[in-house]
């Protein structure tokens, strides 16, 4: 399975704004772009898609930025996922329906119906909140290992 730089770029994002929301604080968008190596403006472009699906609240100003709309342990891989990665939430096209209907039915019922479905139920398992964890720990091991 292949996930877009769109949705690396949107999982990695939204687990910085995840960061900053623990203290009840916006971030910017540039600042996240700094911060990842991502251009400001495809991020805004993606948090756009975060916002319209309801994962990203904005406030305008100085003091404006992103925060999330829900909690972190709210929040799934799939919601953000499905926000920004339209062929991930399509049907999987038909290959032979015209000239061989029955492998057509044999392919779309025993095979990408399935893995569709334990994609989806795998994504739905992973919390931002458990994202942010595992970095949170990645962060301090790295950390601890420089101090060394």
């Amino acid at each position: 399975m292949r996930i877009s730089a769109k949705g690396r770029y949107a999982l990695a994002a939204i687990i910085e704004v995840a960061r900053s929301s623990r203290s009840k604080e916006t971030v910017a968008v540039i600042a996240i772009a700094q911060k990842l190596g991502i251009s400001k403006i495809y991020l805004e472009q993606i948090f756009s898609q975060l916002k319209k699906s309801e994962l990203l609240l904005s406030t305008k100003g100085s003091h404006g930025g992103y925060i999330l709309a829900s909690p972190p342990q709210g929040i799934t891989a799939w919601d953000v996922l499905s926000a920004v990665e339209a062929m991930l939430v399509e049907p999987t096209e038909a290959s032979v329906g015209k000239e061989a209907p029955e492998i057509e039915m044999a392919l779309q019922n025993v095979v990408f119906q399935p893995l569709d479905k334990v994609v989806r139920e795998c994504l739905k398992k992973i919390t931002l909140q458990s994202l942010l964890d595992f970095s949170e720990k990645q962060r301090l091991e790295q950390a601890y290992m420089l101090n060394m």
